[in-house]
């Protein structure tokens, strides 16, 4: 039971890029969308919890959900250029790869020399991964090689936003569920900055359009999903709780596999394939040091 709780963020972090490219409006509705839907579930967390924090944490917290605003805007622009077969897993590799280095660096993680060995040995599996993900033929890329390079690129470039959204709760040493409200109201100011300051985003004033409103559920399901993985550390503990969210990759890639027919041709099928489960299986060898 312990296990199926786990797999629920799996699940719906998984099926959250496949709405996506079925909602309606542009990179910005659906941001904000996103943000709205999270800040309404973390805000029923709060009011379910109550916690109290300090206001050095809050404000960590706080900076925590505005880089993750910034890495959800990037990713939201890269899968509308590469698809989600390939931006899913390229996404979650590069956060396996950035999040271990950054806690390395900043929070002195794998303290012995065998477990950098370990880990950096699991970071190349990865980058194994990686490269064969990105061995489609340009022919066969969802759109054309050019805008497949400026998705690799930007997804590059919001990582550290996403990195960001990991290490400021930690520099803050707050529980989950004390971060999450701050998260939310971090995430709200960030699509307000973007959306007021941004000229392509201004123009479109995304902030009370009904486009974005229509794409709260994306945020509802961020939520949700974050929630039910703040219960399952609780229940399997932090490694495999970790390592069973990295299976929405698989669920994200089949999607945009099996609906909307991304990778195409049976050499490129097959890369795809071999890399998301290297990728998988680099994701559990880091989870295990």
């Amino acid at each position: 039971m312990n296990i199926l709780i786990g797999l629920i963020p799996a699940l719906l972090w998984g099926i959250q890029p496949i709405i996506l490219l079925k909602a309606r409006g542009s990179t910005i509705n659906q941001l904000c969308g996103t943000v709205y839907g999270a800040f309404i579930v973390s805000l029923i967390v709060y009011l379910i919890y109550r916690p109290e924090i300090s206001m050095r944490p809050f404000i960590l917290c706080l900076v925590s959900g505005m880089c993750w605003t910034f890495g959800q805007m990037t990713q939201y622009q890269a899968f509308k250029s590469m698809g989600i077969a390939l931006g899913t897993p390229l996404s979650t590799a590069m956060q396996l790869i950035g999040n271990p280095i950054t806690a390395v660096i900043l929070f002195q993680e794998w303290p012995t020399a065998m477990d950098k060995y370990k880990g950096f040995f699991a970071l190349l599996v990865i980058i194994i991964g990686i490269i064969l993900i990105t061995k489609n033929d340009k022919q066969d890329v969802p759109e054309s090689n050019h805008r497949y390079k400026y998705g690799f690129w930007i997804l590059f470039i919001g990582t550290f936003g996403y990195i960001g959204y990991s290490a400021f709760p930690r520099l803050a040493n707050v529980s989950g569920s004390d971060a999450i409200f701050p998260q939310a109201i971090g995430m709200v100011i960030a699509a307000i900055i973007f959306s007021s300051f941004i000229t392509e985003y201004r123009m479109q004033k995304p902030l009370f359009s009904k486009f974005s409103f229509e794409n709260i559920l994306l945020g509802f399901i961020f939520g949700i999903a974050a929630f039910a993985y703040l219960v399952s550390i609780k229940l399997n503990g932090v490694a495999t709780g970790f390592t069973l969210t990295q299976m929405d990759v698989v669920v994200a890639t089949l999607g945009g596999m099996i609906l909307f027919h991304e990778v195409k041709g049976k050499r490129n099928i097959f890369f795809t394939l071999l890399g998301l489960l290297i990728i998988i299986l680099g994701g559990i060898l880091i989870q295990t040091i």
